[in-house]
């Protein structure tokens, strides 16, 4: 490793061949910031956030996309860094509703762009994604202050009309997250860089709406999201990140175990997504497990055990359930044998209790008639 070693920030690090900047920084924990890089695809440096300042290089390079190379000098936070990124800020949000940073062109000027934005959101809210914005953090991070008011575009309309996602393309500072999340993580390719009025935007093939186009509605894409131009439909306006516990549990779906961080406000899920490391879907979830969190507080839940008697239901208890049934199936097996009992497990139960359910019919019961069932 001797002959693979760099200094960043007068530090000695090594790194591995075909390693970034990036990458070797982070595994030392020497943090460069970015809003474009998504982990684990093709790196475009298309945000310029991740500059750094290599010696003998005389324009700065993009650390996402940028190999190491023996003997490199790199500082990540030189004062040419710092004013080249607060420059890029300035640019990011000179145009579309961010309205996340200090004013620097008076308190009416700025009362007057929020005014704005809430009328462009129709909401008296802040960015539905304030106080957890990659954005913000670096406009609070490197002091940039909002332009005037003046400079704001008109923004494109969002698109609201599926039940899950909001689209806000005056937010959007097309980073391409979004469009790496789609086609190289979830591969469903929906999404990609194009254009509307002249405009850059993202969009779908044939600049559909995603109801019209082949999206599955994963929801990778809001994960991916640094700003606020991707969000759950139901989830916003609802909750703040100082609001809400976050809790790890399994998803209740199927078997795979995909890993979900619950956010919860006073004791409702207001929102659900992938936990990052978490094996073995590395933050990736399907639509059910993103967006299907509802049916737990549903008025037409079963909560009781019910009993036919007749032509009509009542509620027992669960020790008076599990005794009828149990005495049914010892009356089958008596009259007519083991075989005529079988058993499908639900798709949504884990793979221990698919286990045990399996092992009650040929241990037990003495049949091999179980099977699973896929549909959820």
């Amino acid at each position: 490793m001797a002959d693979k070693t760099m200094r960043v920030n007068g530090r000695e690090i090594s790194f591995a061949a075909g390693e970034t900047i990036l990458e070797a920084a982070s595994r030392y924990g020497i943090s460069i910031p970015t809003l474009c890089h998504l982990k684990g695809t093709t790196p475009h440096g298309k945000c310029r956030i991740c500059v750094v300042e290599i010696e003998g290089e005389k324009e700065l390079k993009t650390a996402c996309n940028t190999s190491c190379t023996s003997g490199m000098m790199i500082r990540t936070e030189s004062k040419k860094v710092v004013t080249d990124r607060k420059k890029t800020l300035e640019e990011l949000i000179a145009h579309g509703n961010h309205n996340c940073a200090a004013s620097s062109a008076g308190n009416s000027d700025w009362t007057g762009f929020q005014l704005a934005v809430q009328q462009d959101d129709n909401e008296s809210e802040l960015c539905p994604v304030w106080g957890d914005c990659k954005l913000q953090d670096l406009l609070y991070q490197y002091q940039v202050t909002q332009k005037k008011s003046s400079e704001r575009k008109s923004p494109l309309p969002k698109e609201i009309v599926n039940p899950l996602i909001i689209r806000d393309f005056s937010r959007c500072i097309l980073c391409g997250r979004c469009v790496s999340a789609c086609n190289e993580v979830q591969v469903n390719r929906v999404i990609d860089f194009g254009e509307q009025d002249g405009r850059e935007k993202i969009v779908t093939k044939n600049n559909t709406s995603l109801a019209d186009s082949n999206c599955v509605f994963c929801g990778e894409c809001i994960q991916a999201c640094p700003v606020g131009a991707l969000v759950e439909k139901k989830a916003v306006y609802r909750w703040r990140p100082w609001e809400v516990t976050k809790i790890r549990t399994t998803c209740p779906y199927c078997g795979v175990g995909c890993q979900q961080m619950l956010h919860v406000k006073d004791g409702r899920i207001v929102k659900v997504t992938g936990v990052e490391k978490g094996k073995p879907n590395l933050g990736r979830l399907c639509v059910k497990g993103r967006f299907g969190y509802d049916f737990i507080y549903s008025d037409e839940r079963l909560k009781t055990p019910l009993i036919r008697e007749n032509d009509h239901f009542r509620e027992a208890s669960w020790d008076e359930a599990l005794d009828l049934v149990a005495n049914r199936f010892k009356e089958i097996i008596a009259t007519d044998g083991p075989d005529a009992l079988a058993g499908v497990s639900c798709a949504r139960s884990i793979n221990e209790d698919s286990y045990q359910m399996q092992k009650l019919f040929r241990a037990v019961f003495k049949t091999n008639n179980i099977d699973h069932c896929a549909r959820t």
